[in-house]
């Protein structure tokens, strides 16, 4: 499968499962779950999820860029996958009793026990997802994505409706992950991690250390908001921290997060044919800071409207967070491939030290916005934001040697397609309707000609993300005009 192939079918299986999971949560939302039972589940996810960052153990880092894989190191992966995914689950549910006690919150007990019981089936989907992903097999991958999402939409639901509270998320994950294993192994062929064979397994012991820190540290940023803001807010203000958090990271990955896993094998191609990253790279920048930014930046000005619309009035407070996250996510995005890139090119060590930089800005500045307030809390992801792209942006460009005029060229036709594609939003609020009052059908408008306004402002400045969608498209046509071939007589 060809790169561009892979990225549409990665792109599909995104935009499905962000419909269902999206449809789900809104409907929740409006109906069964609100801020205190979300907040309640976010602290017991994110305090499993802080042990279950070893869980993939860079197992699909390594199994993608490997160059010579092999049926031993296939086996040997399994195998450990084995190790770490039941120890995680053991931990993970022996932790809810001294995290209910922390917490003064009893009902963590069995939202931990569930979530914690899920990571017995990660030997299932680890390796036989990390082997498709390497083959660029993506249209497996689109039919795990969205039949995951379908079981936890149809068991969150149903447990929800009976008055399952909190717990109906939890048995959501659950099947979720039921889901992926199912569909992951039947797509593989029955890869099971049994017998154990640990032959082979000292690289990707050594590869995996470096990678889990990683993911340690990663993790460290993205889930201590929910136990900060626990302990020293409320479950409530974790419950609208979780819903703008939610819904930025939601659309962010709807945008550009699907195509992530299509560009590392093909850079791991990039790099074994020798050829220099630098051009690729900036390709790349284009195209994520073209469709990523205008989005979150039209997030950030509908937040309020979008929230009253979508969640009711009960979630409004989840607004002035959703604005400072979702402008944040304009920074992150400008550096793509940030973690990948560094691990490809053999730079674990390096990547580790500024990741650990990385992680204690996310910390510090957290800490110091959750002592004076939730609003100040969530403003201090821009300013972590801002710290992080200083930390990797000349490391960076040492290591894969892209030029900073492109560089800086792609900001330029970028931002000038941002502000392009929120002028209809911003004129509508400033002569027609305010952010308090504005409804469905001037959201619609102003929505509308923003997409129209980004695409010609695209073409004016012949912004590299043209030609890629021209390509898609094309592509996209090229599959439906191919002739059915006919059955033999």
């Amino acid at each position: 499968m060809s790169v561009r192939g892979a990225a549409i079918w990665a792109m599909s299986a995104q935009y499905v499962a962000f419909a269902i999971n999206f449809g789900v949560s809104v409907y929740l939302a409006r109906n069964y779950i609100g801020p205190d039972e979300l907040g309640l589940f976010s602290i017991a996810f994110a305090a499993a999820t802080l042990i279950a960052v070893f869980q993939d153990f860079g197992l699909t880092r390594y199994i993608a860029g490997e160059a010579n894989l092999d049926d031993a190191k296939i086996r040997a992966a399994c195998s450990l996958s084995l190790v770490i995914a039941w120890a995680i689950a053991l931990i993970s549910m022996g932790l809810s009793w001294p995290m209910a006690a922390l917490y003064e919150m009893p009902q963590l007990i069995p939202l931990m026990l569930v979530i914690g019981a899920s990571y017995l089936l990660l030997p299932l989907v680890v390796v036989p997802r990390a082997l498709l992903q390497r083959n660029l097999d993506f249209k497996s991958n689109t039919m795990i994505e969205i039949g995951a999402a379908s079981a936890n939409a149809v068991v969150s639901i149903h447990l929800a409706r009976l008055g399952a509270g909190a717990m109906a998320l939890a048995w959501g994950t659950l099947a979720q992950l039921v889901a992926r294993a199912l569909i992951a192994q039947w797509r593989n062929g029955l890869l099971l991690p049994w017998p154990l064979s640990f032959a082979g397994a000292g690289p990707i012991l050594k590869f995996g250390g470096g990678s889990s820190l990683l993911v340690l540290s990663g993790t460290l940023s993205a889930k201590l908001p929910d136990l900060v803001i626990g302990r020293l807010i409320s479950q409530g203000a974790v419950g609208l921290f979780g819903r703008a958090n939610g819904l930025s990271g939601q659309l962010r990955t709807l945008v550009s997060g699907a195509v992530t896993g299509v560009f590392y094998p093909a850079f791991a191609r990039v790099r074994d044919r020798g050829e220099p990253l630098g051009p690729h790279y900036e390709r790349v920048v284009s195209c994520y800071c073209g469709v990523t930014w205008p989005t979150m930046a039209g997030l950030a000005i509908l937040a309020e409207p979008l929230i009253r619309l979508l969640y009711g009035e009960r979630w409004v407070g989840a607004a002035p967070l959703l604005q400072w996250i979702a402008i944040s996510e304009i920074c992150f995005v400008a550096l793509p491939l940030h973690v990948e890139l560094p691990i490809l090119l053999g730079r674990m060590k390096a990547l580790i030290h500024r990741n650990l930089l990385d992680t204690l800005a996310s910390i510090v500045l957290l800490a110091i916005g959750a002592y004076v307030s939730l609003e100040a809390a969530a403003a201090s992801r821009f300013a972590y934001s801002v710290v992080w792209i200083f930390i990797y942006i000349g490391f960076l460009h040492g290591l894969v040697g892209f030029r900073w005029s492109g560089l800086l060229a792609n900001y330029a036709k970028s931002g000038a397609a941002t502000l392009a594609a929120i002028a209809p939003l911003v004129a509508i609020y400033g002569f027609w309707q305010g952010p308090g009052e504005l409804g469905f059908g001037a959201m619609l408008l102003g929505t509308l000609a923003g997409i129209a306004a980004w695409m010609a402002t695209l073409w004016l400045t012949d912004h590299p993300l043209t030609r890629e969608i021209t390509g898609v498209l094309g592509d996209i046509l090229g599959r439906l005009r191919r002739p059915v071939p006919e059955k033999a007589a």
